[in-house]
C-alpha cells in the first residue's frame, strides 16, 4: 500500500513566506498544495488556490470544510492594524477560523506550523534583549503572536497532530503585492537611483546605519517551515530562524551598491513612503524602456515596512542555535542572499 499523500494547506499563499514555501514544495515534488488568500489565484499542476475571507467564520467553514485530505497546515497570514491591541482580534480570529474549519475534518492532520517573528520579543516596541532566545520571557500584552501560540498549544492537548512556531527576522526574498518585503524595496529603490543617475543613499538615520542585525532568506525560511512540520524533534516548540550571520548596514550597503553598479553617498534620512509616492510615472517609463514585466506600481508597495527596517536604531537579532541543535542545518551568508535575491528579481524582469 502507498503511504498517504502529503497535502499542504498554505494560509497566506501570496505573502513572502507562503509564496516561497509553495515554490519550495513544488520543486520537491510529492506534495499537493492548497493556497488560501483573499484574492485566490490561478492554479497549476499540484497547486490550487481558494479565495476565502478568513475573518469571516462562516465563509471559512463553507470554503474549507471539504479539505479532508490536508496533512499539514502552514499558517502565514497577517492582517495589519495601527496598534498592537488592534492586531490581536483579527489575527487570532483568522487562525481560529482556519483550525475550526479544517481540524475536525482533516483526519490525517499531522502538523500546524505558525509563522511568528521578533515581535514575540518586543522588537516592534523598542530596544529588546539581544540576541533574543526562545526561552526569553514574554513582554506585557497585547501581543497577537503569543495569543496565537497559546491557542495552538491549548487546542493540541490530547491530539495526534503537533504544532511549531517559527520566528524569522526581516524576511528577504521574492514576492509581489505584499507590503512586507525589504528585498523588493531595495531592488526598486536602487534601480530607480540608477535610472535617475543618483548614488545609493541609505535612507535611514545615521544611528540605524551602524546597528547590528540579522535577516532571514525567504527560501531558507521555506526549508525551515518544512523541517519544523516534518521533524519529530521540532514538535510543539518555537524556533528562531535567520541566516545565521549578522551585519551592519554601514558594511553591507556599499556592497549592495556595487551589485547595482552604483556609487555610495552618505546616509540621508528620508520617508520612503513620501519620496516613493510620486514614482509611478518613473516606474512606468522604466518598465517600457527596459522591457520589464508589466507590473503596476500599485504592486510595488513595501515602503512603509522598509522605512521601519531602515529606521531601527537598536540591535535587532536573535540566536538561531536552538534550531541547529534540533537538526535544522540551513544557513546562508547574507551578502550572498542579497545578490541572489536581486538576480532573481532581474531574472523575473521585475527590475532591469
Amino acid at each position: 500500500m502507498s503511504s498517504p499523500k502529503n497535502v499542504a494547506l498554505v494560509v497566506g499563499a501570496h505573502g513572502i513566506a507562503g509564496l516561497n514555501l509553495i515554490e519550495h514544495l513544488e520543486a520537491l515534488g510529492g506534495w499537493e498544495v492548497i493556497g488560501l488568500s483573499r484574492r485566490g489565484g490561478e492554479g497549476r499542476a499540484g497547486v490550487r488556490f481558494i479565495p476565502v475571507d478568513l475573518l469571516d467564520a462562516a465563509d471559512s467553514r463553507e470554503k474549507l470544510s471539504g479539505l479532508t485530505q490536508v496533512t499539514h497546515i502552514f499558517y502565514a497570514a497577517y492582517q495589519d492594524r495601527p496598534t498592537p491591541a488592534e492586531l490581536v482580534a483579527p489575527n487570532v480570529a483568522m487562525l481560529v477560523n482556519v483550525v475550526n474549519a479544517v481540524e475536525p475534518v482533516a483526519r490525517n492532520l499531522q502538523h500546524i506550523n505558525l509563522m511568528q517573528g521578533y515581535k514575540v520579543y518586543g522588537a516592534h516596541l523598542g530596544p529588546f534583549k539581544t540576541p533574543a532566545r526562545e526561552t526569553d520571557a514574554h513582554h506585557m500584552p497585547p501581543e497577537f503572536n503569543v495569543e496565537q501560540q497559546d491557542f495552538l498549544e491549548q487546542r493540541q492537548q490530547g491530539k495526534a497532530w503537533t504544532w511549531s512556531a517559527l520566528r524569522p527576522s526581516v524576511v528577504v526574498g521574492y514576492a509581489m503585492g505584499t507590503p512586507m518585503n525589504a528585498g523588493l524595496a531595495i531592488s526598486v529603490y536602487a534601480s530607480m537611483s540608477k535610472e535617475l543617475g543618483l548614488p545609493l543613499r541609505f535612507p535611514g538615520p545615521p544611528a540605524a546605519y551602524d546597528i547590528l542585525m540579522d535577516v532571514t532568506d525567504a527560501r531558507l525560511l521555506a526549508h525551515a517551515m518544512l523541517w519544523a512540520a516534518t521533524s519529530p524533534k521540532a514538535a510543539n516548540q518555537a524556533f528562531n530562524i535567520n541566516n545565521g550571520d549578522q551585519f551592519r548596514w554601514s558594511e553591507l550597503w556599499p556592497k549592495i551598491a556595487r551589485m547595482f553598479d552604483l556609487e555610495v553617498a552618505p546616509p540621508l534620512p528620508m520617508s520612503l513612503v513620501d519620496v516613493m509616492a510620486d514614482k509611478a510615472p518613473l516606474w512606468d517609463r522604466m518598465v517600457a524602456k527596459h522591457g520589464l514585466a508589466p507590473t503596476p506600481y500599485t504592486d510595488i508597495n513595501p515602503w512603509r515596512h522598509a522605512q521601519g527596517v531602515f529606521s531601527l536604531n537598536f540591535d535587532f537579532l536573535a540566536d538561531p542555535s536552538k534550531a541547529r541543535r534540533h537538526g535544522f542545518p540551513g544557513h546562508i551568508e547574507t551578502e550572498t542572499m542579497f545578490r541572489e535575491v536581486f538576480e532573481d528579481y532581474r531574472h523575473r524582469k521585475v527590475i532591469p
